[in-house]
């Protein structure tokens, strides 16, 4: 066929896709939310350093403020970089909308400033991240919101004891750390739903490469993408996912009210609920609580949450197959006393972990070494390839001990029903050969007496 008969017949190229719900999670993670750059053809969407955008008129401006558009006035309420990241993560957990801001505590406190004000009341299952129960002990509390403890999720009574009139949320996480006690979603979410509380999951360990709450009752999902999202450990962020399945009205009737998504913020002007459906908690908190205390995400940061995405089921794989690996292998150590991975078949989280997480619960796990505090100085010190530092979820392997740094404020007895006993230390398995890894371990351990 000649160049001539090829022009004639007009075959034109397809239309790019601009929706991606259809895909899998792999093909998700690599394009959702990203967008054609019409001025120079980028293939990867730039980092927009810009505090401020133009209106196109000036009733372009009027109804940007009176929240009739959704285009953003100011980068902190939203930034190009940001809403490919923000797009991604809503695809990747199922969600509607999300929202990033500048850190994992920053998404944890915007999510429930949006449900509770002063005067208000937040249940939490009570294993959870030690920064989050600082957050809640001391920030919270400053601001008039207090927070109780369930310790035996599936106990009735207890629940019912803990939830009150006033309480406006249920907290939880997916896979907490230190000791990997993977969390029963579904029983908590038929107790958020009987009592018409939205159900927040931090599923920052957990990943939606391995667990998405919303497939398991919850309402709301956060994120410290500092950890596994961005997974370099360069960059922090933070996240919130609105699953867009909460029914505010029903609470409302059930007496709890939540008046930054239900109520009209103006005469005139319609609530959140009215004008953005499914995304109104999203957007709520974007406006009613990131825009006016300020935590936005560098879009930077935001850059790099994107890039770390498109990679983030391949390396949560290498993550816990390294886990599933140097987990088992420490059991089997004379000097390790217990190893919390609930991936293990000894672990009486074991059943729990297959059925929801299907037996890959992560790769953020605690093991306890013999001789105590003593016994925990010496392996500590006695590694080189794992890196002696706070956080989890890096490409790099790290070890901490808890009751002397994340856990080093609360109660003797507080820490001894969480197990965080003197030998436990944390461990984040990175994505450096299993091999090499329980060699340093073994290098370690060897200097426990």
């Amino acid at each position: 066929m000649s160049v001539e008969q090829l022009i004639a017949r007009d075959l034109s190229p397809a239309e790019p896709i601009v929706d991606w719900l259809d895909f899998d999670f792999d093909t998700r993670q690599v394009h959702a939310g990203e967008y054609p750059d019409l001025n120079t053809g980028l293939r990867v969407p730039p980092i927009a350093l810009s505090a401020g955008y133009v209106f196109d008129s000036f009733d372009d401006q009027v109804d940007r403020f009176a929240g009739r558009s959704i285009d953003p006035i100011y980068s902190r309420q939203g930034n190009p970089t940001n809403s490919v990241a923000e797009e991604r993560l809503a695809s990747l957990e199922g969600g509607t909308v999300s929202v990033a801001v500048s850190s994992g505590q920053a998404a944890i406190s915007s999510a429930l400033f949006t449900l509770a004000q002063g005067g208000d009341h937040i249940v939490s299952t009570a294993s959870i991240y030690g920064g989050t129960r600082i957050l809640f002990g001391r920030s919270f509390k400053r601001f008039g919101i207090e927070v109780d403890y369930v310790w035996d999720a599936d106990d009735d009574a207890e629940w019912e004891r803990a939830i009150r009139p006033n309480t406006k949320a249920i907290y939880t996480e997916t896979i907490p750390n230190p000791r990997n006690d993977v969390t029963d979603l579904r029983r908590i979410a038929a107790v958020a739903a009987k009592y018409h509380l939205p159900l927040v999951v931090d599923n920052t360990v957990g990943t939606p490469a391995i667990i998405r709450p919303f497939e398991h009752g919850a309402n709301i999902v956060v994120h410290s993408t500092t950890k596994f999202l961005t997974g370099h450990g360069a960059a922090v962020g933070g996240a919130i996912v609105d699953g867009g399945t909460f029914d505010w009205e029903a609470a409302e009737r059930a007496g709890r009210s939540f008046p930054l998504i239900t109520a009209a913020p103006r005469p005139g002007l319609g609530s959140m609920l009215d004008r953005f459906g499914t995304g109104a908690y999203a957007r709520a908190v974007r406006e009613a609580v990131v825009n006016d205390i300020g935590p936005s995400l560098s879009p930077f940061n935001g850059f790099l949450l994107h890039q770390g995405m498109e990679t983030l089921s391949l390396r949560m794989e290498r993550h816990v197959d390294s886990s599933l690996a140097i987990a088992a292998w420490l059991e089997e150590q004379p000097e390790v006393t217990s190893v919390d991975y609930t991936g293990l078949p000894s672990n009486p989280l074991y059943d729990l972990a297959q059925r929801d997480y299907a037996g890959r619960t992560g790769s953020v796990f605690g093991v306890t070494v013999r001789g105590g505090i003593d016994g925990a100085r010496e392996f500590v010190n006695g590694l080189r390839v794992f890196s002696r530092m706070t956080g989890i979820g890096d490409t790099r392997s790290m070890i901490i001990h808890p009751l002397s740094s994340t856990h080093a404020t609360f109660a003797p007895e507080i820490n001894e029903r969480l197990g965080i006993t003197p030998g436990l230390l944390r461990l984040s398995v990175g994505l450096e050969s299993a091999r090499d890894l329980i060699t340093d371990l073994r290098a370690g351990l060897d200097r426990v007496r």
